[in-house]
């Protein structure tokens, strides 16, 4: 088998155009990412999936970020509207890994029958006093051992849907003080505390087939971010013990400085699998296309074992399991 490219990337509209869909095929990315540009109606999505997978001439994990709250690319009317994943939590209380469970679980449901087979979630960053608002009501508490149960709710509830998880943000987002979407953080925190606290959830759930990286420095450990440092990818392989598929987040974001290439070449040297690009031209998707090449014999393992662990959606009642969630949350409605 030709190993994959070493890429996750994404399409500029609502269709492919003839340009991306020979773009693909040659770049034969390991798989895709959708965003709100990309959503108009349900057939208009499958189609986009359908054009997506047909361009690489095989079953292409297409994945999206669909979390709830601030960050959901599917929106009403036609698809359900959630609350933040903190506020949930907090409706839920003692009921709370259940009503992620089920939270996730319809999210699945409503992935999988547009022909979107992954999530990026669980997010497992432990939140604190200092929690950027970027990121604060999209992470699930403050206790380490909760998060990791919760995250572990999540994650089955895509699973069990047909949909593969997505952990992030490796090894912990909680501590950052900026938007790394604008700025690159910095965490002091020594490493016993970051152990401890920050790398716990992901330890705990270090068996998922997928995680992404963080775009933040910890600068007890090495003065890079850990996207492209080789010191915290050992750290994530080796003490965390993640052996699954590790993506980058979004290398156009501004806490990483360089070129686009560059910061490819980095991430990869460092020890991630592959490099995902978000809302590019064209032109630079061919680039990192370029820059990034083939999975190497370890990313490609990774990538087989993180496709193999795609299940069958386990039957279920939908109206039933929205009504249960429901009453465990106050009522809650889901905006449609």
């Amino acid at each position: 088998m030709t190993h994959f490219g070493a890429t996750i990337l994404d399409a500029e509209g609502h269709r492919l155009t003839a340009e991306e869909k020979r773009f693909f095929a040659a770049a034969d990315p390991f798989g895709f990412i959708l965003f709100a540009r990309n959503i108009d109606s349900a057939d208009q999505v499958r189609n986009l999936c359908a054009d997506m997978r047909d361009a690489v001439g095989r079953d292409a994990p297409i994945t999206i970020d669909q979390e709830g709250g601030r960050v959901q690319r599917l929106r009403p009317p036609l698809w359900r509207k959630w609350p933040a994943p903190l506020n949930h939590v907090d409706m839920a209380g003692e009921q709370a890994a259940e009503a992620m469970y089920l939270r996730y679980r319809l999210i699945a449901a409503e992935l999988h029958e547009l022909g979107i087979d992954s999530n990026c979630a669980p997010l497992v960053d432990v939140a604190g006093a200092q929690t950027h608002d970027f990121l604060r009501d999209r992470c699930y508490g403050t206790d380490p051992a909760r998060v990791a149960l919760l995250g572990r709710a999540v994650a089955e509830g895509l699973l069990d849907g047909g949909v593969l998880p997505v952990l992030k943000h490796i090894p912990g987002h909680g501590r950052a003080q900026a938007d790394s979407h604008l700025d690159l953080p910095v965490v002091a925190e020594g490493r016993e505390a970051l152990t401890a606290t920050d790398f716990a959830p992901f330890k705990a759930l270090n068996d998922l087939p997928m995680g992404m990286t963080a775009h933040l420095v910890y600068a007890a450990i090495d003065e890079r971010p850990a996207t492209v440092s080789p010191v915290m990818m050992r750290l994530i392989r080796d003490e965390i013990g993640f052996d699954g598929l590790i993506m980058t987040d979004d290398i156009s974001m501004k806490a990483l400085e360089g070129s686009l290439t560059d910061i490819t070449r980095a991430s990869l040297e460092a020890g991630c699998d592959v490099a995902l690009l978000c809302n590019a031209s064209l032109e630079d998707r061919r680039a990192v296309a370029a820059a990034a090449g083939r999975l190497d014999d370890a990313g490609q393992r990774r990538a087989i074992s993180a496709l193999a662990a795609r299940r069958t959606p386990t039957d279920i009642d939908i109206p039933a399991l929205e009504a249960r969630l429901s009453a465990m949350c106050g009522g809650l409605t889901y905006g449609r």
